[in-house]
């Protein structure tokens, strides 16, 4: 058993509205709240001076907006937090090979196994340069625990936000634990709690007195002997590196439910490109195209087809998408659409481009008369969208754009006809705010701009 506090477990700081106010210079300092926008929307996360507003993460959007009806609510740029995660998770190679990300802001380390640290002194060296490489490279904050296992790892990263580090010294590990609720043990969530509260027990000191057989008798062996082990402050459980993708997948809920089928079937082919863009940005190919229906009901219909072998073409998965959609009933609305690639594999079978050419051949087909069903439902859209004409651009809150005349700035909102832009970069002052119409030729969507300019966090900034 590790007697040292060799594993690290870093919590990046309210990361997506770090992220957002580290690229805004307006926002620094003000509540800020990341999250889908429409009436269905969930916070994704908010800035630490929103939360004392009282939101939170998973709060509905409605109701963030009560409690903080003066934040600033932005939409979620991914491609940023994936950019920004990647040169973190960097940083995290560079300790050890034994990296477990478990989210895009958060991982465990294994740094015995890189040999960067071996005891106390070695461990906190490490973790405070750590902090300061993701300072400097990424120019947000993060929070370390340290301790001689994952579970006491991760509550020593809780203790230690915003923006500090925390070591569980060996040996005080079952008086730390012993006055902390039983919630804050791995896989005890409201269930377990409750069940385990009826039963006299709200602490984990409590858990601990109790006894092993006390805990099996309330939970059955596996949960009661593994709970009862953690209570001790012993956690085995080894830091895993990161495992392969078995999937790959985009979905979108709708603010409202679709009811016209011709526009379902236009955001499933325009979910399957998106899908395979992604699939071919970790160069992977899949056999297996997964379509996922929620309805206005709540109920939700997952359908399949595998295909000969592993494919990355995306006329191959629109084609799929299209005649899995045709076996789902969508009358009474549609609040949530998915289309996914299982099976994966690093390389695309030869005998697939013949898909795509029968594809291609179907549409044929349909300009002699003979049009298939999965088809017809792909070129009904086409032709929909073409009589309904360009449709209007769509800026969405909080994301980049870029005018001929004005240079980089970002959404503040819009709405009749009109889109409000902040100019500013990370590096600038507050910007000026300037009103366009939302068909503006000189306004257009760009890309978000590093956090740290190039040159200044090291190789792992750009």
């Amino acid at each position: 058993m590790r007697t040292a506090p060799t594993i690290l477990h870093l919590d990046m700081d309210a990361f997506f509205a770090s992220a957002e106010q580290a690229s805004k210079p307006s926002l620094r300092g003000k509540a800020v709240i990341v999250g889908g926008l429409g009436p269905r929307g969930v916070v994704s996360t908010c800035s630490y001076e929103a939360r004392v507003f009282g939101v939170h993460s998973a709060m509905p959007m409605a109701q963030a907006r009560r409690l903080a009806p003066n934040a600033a609510y932005l939409v979620p740029r991914f491609g940023l937090y994936r950019q920004i995660s990647e040169q973190v998770m960097g940083l995290l190679r560079e300790l050890s090979p034994l990296v477990e990300p478990l989210s895009l802001d958060e991982a465990f380390v294994d740094l015995e196994a890189g040999e960067t640290a071996w005891d106390e002194a070695s461990a906190l060296l490490a973790g405070r340069k750590l902090r300061d490489d993701i300072r400097a490279v990424t120019g947000l904050t993060g929070s370390v625990g340290l301790a001689a296992c994952k579970m006491l790892a991760k509550i020593a990263s809780e203790q230690a936000k915003p923006d500090g580090l925390v070591l569980i010294e060996p040996g005080t590990e079952r008086a730390l634990l012993a006055p902390m609720p039983v919630r804050i043990l791995p896989g005890v969530g409201p269930a377990t709690g409750d069940h385990l509260r009826r039963g006299g027990i709200s602490t984990v000191g409590e858990i601990a007195e109790a006894g092993e057989d006390e805990l099996v008798r309330l939970l059955g062996k596996a949960h009661g002997l593994a709970l009862y082990a953690m209570a001790l402050a012993r956690d085995e459980r080894p830091v895993v590196a990161e495992r392969d993708t078995k999937s790959v997948s985009v979905e979108d809920t709708y603010d409202v439910d679709i009811h016209d089928r011709v526009r379902v079937r236009m955001e499933v082919q325009r979910l399957a490109d998106r899908c395979v863009q992604r699939l071919r940005g970790a160069h992977l190919s899949g056999r297996t195209i997964v379509l996922k229906v929620r309805r206005y009901d709540f109920s939700t219909l997952t359908r399949s087809e595998t295909l000969r072998g592993p494919t990355d073409d995306p006329a191959v998965v629109r084609e799929a998408a299209a005649r899995l959609l045709e076996a789902v009933d969508t009358t009474g609305g549609v609040r949530l659409l998915g289309v996914g690639v299982t099976g994966l594999a690093d390389y695309t079978q030869e005998d697939l481009f013949a898909q795509a050419r029968a594809a291609a051949a179907g549409v044929e087909e349909a300009a002699s008369g003979e049009r298939p069903e999965e088809v017809k439902a792909v070129a009904v859209a086409v032709e929909d969208a073409a009589v309904a004409g360009p449709a209007e651009r769509v800026w969405r809150a909080g994301h980049d754009v870029r005018h001929a005349e004005f240079g980089h700035g970002w959404v503040q909102g819009s709405g009749l006809g009109r889109v409000t832009v902040r100019f500013e970069t990370p590096d600038s002052v507050p910007g000026r705010v300037k009103t366009f119409r939302v068909d503006d030729p000189l306004l257009e969507s760009a890309e978000a701009l590093p956090l740290v300019a190039r040159g200044e966090g090291g190789g792992g900034a750009s």
